[in-house]
């Protein structure tokens, strides 16, 4: 029997459509067993660069939405000028790592409102950041639910009921309140 862990994410990866690194999160937990492998895999700079570099290299054409890559199962879609990845050991379920890649996806296309471009992406980073670390927290995914991840990322937004206090409306209130005093007075 494999061992059995929550640990199902290695990585997740936003590359423009030349392969330049908009955003790389690596995931290296501390009691895993395959945390050894990743940590020397991922360790530096460059080994990340050039994992990159080989991956956009095998997935700059849409052809598929998943690949099996240097032993690892990545899962990644293309959006106007952007590639999302999602990269897993190559004995996790795919369909975990499918449903936290579209749910990620989906909270994000909600966030930007459908405009999901590296322009977007980049002047709302704190956004991207906050939805991605909702939905994938050490390696461990923890929401698949893209409207749940959307409503705990959202800004707050200004209640629209909220009463503005100002002349016109202390003068109506006044108003207001004198004609209900007239027709008490009138009523005996």
């Amino acid at each position: 029997m494999a061992n059995l862990t929550l640990y199902t994410t290695s990585a997740f990866i936003i590359l423009d459509t030349e392969g330049n690194r908009i955003l790389a999160k690596y995931y290296k937990p501390k009691n895993h067993p395959l945390a050894e492998q990743n940590s020397k895999l991922f360790s530096t700079l460059k080994d990340q660069r050039s994992f990159e570099k080989g991956l956009w290299e095998k997935t700059k054409k849409p052809i598929s939405e998943i690949v099996i890559y240097e032993s690892h199962l990545a899962f990644y879609r293309h959006s106007l000028d952007l590639i999302f990845y999602i990269i897993g050991p190559s004995s996790e379920n795919e369909l975990m790592l499918q449903a936290a890649h579209t749910a990620f996806f989906d909270a994000l296309s909600m966030l930007l409102r459908n405009q999901v471009e590296k322009r977007s992406v980049l002047e709302n980073l704190d956004l991207v950041l906050l939805c991605l670390d909702e939905t994938i927290d050490d390696g461990i995914v923890v929401e698949t639910d893209s409207t749940t991840i959307a409503s705990r990322v959202s800004r707050p937004r200004a209640d629209t009921t909220e009463i503005v206090i100002n002349e016109q409306t202390i003068m109506s209130a006044y108003q207001a309140v004198k004609e209900k005093m007239q027709q008490r007075i009138n009523q005996f």
